[in-house]
């Protein structure tokens, strides 16, 4: 069993209603229960049926049971799917240390498509979560997926960038073991695709691709 860089250790993974943060959040428990860790999950909706919040903790530990709810500025790793929900958890769960994650592309919610409200400056957004962390690394998952040519890809792609952060508590390895006891065929193929581009991407970043903040 890898020690943990932190334990317990608490990943917050958060998204919009159908970006398969729920999926994501049960690969990485499951991989992490089956290599021997304690695991607890929590789960969070909006209106997930309509494109609400959507937020999972996931907390691991080498010796301990866990309660499934990560404190206020308690989370080491946040995954965000979209990047208005990413910065909405890191404001309240991020601290010096937290490593966030998160695909770059908005989702606008209906407000914002009939024009009565409006969504944040990217680049604002950009710079606060930069602030907010000790890295924020932004992974080109819309590229992954035109790649792979599956659009549903995007959490596994993040699960691939998320297995090659420094600190993470499970290998590429372990995580893609997983994928193929999960999945079948064609299916299979595309994830696995997906989650390899998804590594690749932290692999290629140099010292700039991720920005670091306080």
């Amino acid at each position: 069993m890898k020690k943990l860089k932190y334990d317990p250790l608490n990943i917050v993974i958060c998204g919009i209603g159908g970006q398969g943060n729920v999926l994501a959040s049960e690969l990485v428990a499951s991989t992490m229960t089956e290599l021997g860790y304690h695991v607890a999950v929590g789960e969070t909706y909006g209106a997930s049926q309509r494109g609400g919040s959507v937020m999972s903790h996931v907390r691991i530990s080498e010796t301990e049971e866990l309660g499934v709810l990560i404190s206020h500025g308690e989370g080491n790793f946040i995954i965000g799917f979209e990047p208005l929900e990413t910065l909405r958890i890191a404001r309240e769960y991020s601290n010096s240390e937290t490593v966030i994650i998160y695909d770059p592309r908005p989702v606008y919610p209906l407000g914002v498509l009939k024009g009565t409200q409006v969504y944040p400056e990217m680049e604002a957004m950009k710079e606060e979560l930069k602030e907010l962390s000790a890295k924020a690394y932004e992974v080109p998952v819309a590229e992954i997926t035109l790649e792979t040519g599956n659009s549903k890809a995007a959490n596994i792609a993040l699960l691939g960038a998320f297995s090659r952060l420094p600190g993470a508590p499970l290998s590429s390895e372990e995580l893609r073991e997983v994928l193929t006891t999960r999945f079948k065929g064609d299916v299979l193929e595309m994830n696995l695709k997906a989650f390899d581009l998804g590594c690749k991407a932290i692999d290629d970043m140099d010292d700039s691709g991720a920005e670091s903040g306080r």
